[in-house]
């Protein structure tokens, strides 16, 4: 290892961030520099504006894989290097706005009533009950099941922050019955090796495996089910602010997408037009 790759990687861990993200930021920072075949500290606004050009263009990468690509290089050049960062120059990619999909109730229950696999249904009761994101998951440990409480410890989530969510009593049926099968010891869903925790690439084969056996014809991931917990609160008459909390969002904002996805919202809401009175002739 470099001592320029070591540095870059203390900078990161020094400022708290996920070991995921770090591992992300190294590998983009890596193909950026393998690309120009030259040491990133030797490289400069020119080539990263012509590999972002190279990453639209070619690659046609996702607006959310070239955000994360621009903000690893701009930690990388601000802080490992020091160098200022024009951000008018070097601009971040625009994000389309683009509604998440969102399964009925009705398909929910399809979903979940089709695996005979008791892990797979846990795993999946466990996205949509709790609202979970898919790397919450995959490192919940038996001890973050509250029982007494009826509450689902999510140990440092998104931001590194923790916080409970719900525990609903089918959930924790379907939980109990999974775990006399299995009997979990560190993790509470595992992998192939027990001392590792099932990966999330295998929970999201498992949610699409299950989708298709279900003849739903939309696609399913994890992050479909944790969009239709929030939703389907938000239909119950949960307010934004208490949907925000159990879901770990920073931002109010990032929770009103849901205010879009529920017709039932919609249907319910009267237009000033019909408040109006005649006026009398």
């Amino acid at each position: 290892m470099t001592r320029l790759r070591q540095k870059f990687i203390e900078d990161l861990e020094v400022r708290n961030y996920a070991a995921s993200t770090i591992r992300a930021y190294v590998r983009h920072v890596t193909a950026f520099a393998q690309y120009f075949s030259q040491s990133p500290d030797r490289l400069g606004r020119q080539q990263i504006h012509r590999y972002q050009l190279y990453l639209v263009r070619e690659c046609k990468l996702a607006t959310p894989s070239l955000s994360q690509i621009v903000s690893g290089l701009r930690f990388f050049y601000e802080t490992t290097l020091g160098r200022p960062w024009v951000s008018e120059r070097i601009p971040y990619p625009r994000h389309e706005r683009r509604l998440p999909t969102v399964l009925s109730r009705a398909e929910v229950a399809v979903l979940l009533d089709t695996p005979r696999n008791l892990k797979h249904r846990a795993m999946l009761m466990t996205l949509y009950g709790a609202g979970l994101r898919v790397s919450e998951l995959v490192n919940l440990q038996p001890g973050d099941i509250d029982s007494k409480r009826k509450f689902i410890r999510v140990r440092q989530g998104k931001g590194r922050k923790d916080r409970e969510t719900l525990l609903p009593d089918k959930l924790l049926t379907a939980l109990r019955a999974y775990w006399k099968i299995s009997k979990p010891v560190e993790w509470l869903f595992p992998g192939q090796n027990p001392e590792r925790p099932i990966s999330s690439n295998a929970v999201r084969l498992v949610c699409r495996g299950t989708a298709q056996k279900a003849k739903l014809s939309k696609h399913v991931n994890p992050h479909v089910l944790r969009h239709s917990f929030a939703t389907h609160l938000l239909e119950d008459g949960v307010d934004l602010r208490t949907i925000q909390v159990l879901l770990g969002h920073r931002d109010l904002k990032t929770t009103t997408v849901y205010l879009h996805l529920s017709p039932t919202v919609a249907a319910s809401t009267r237009s000033p037009l019909d408040r109006l009175t005649t006026p009398a002739p």
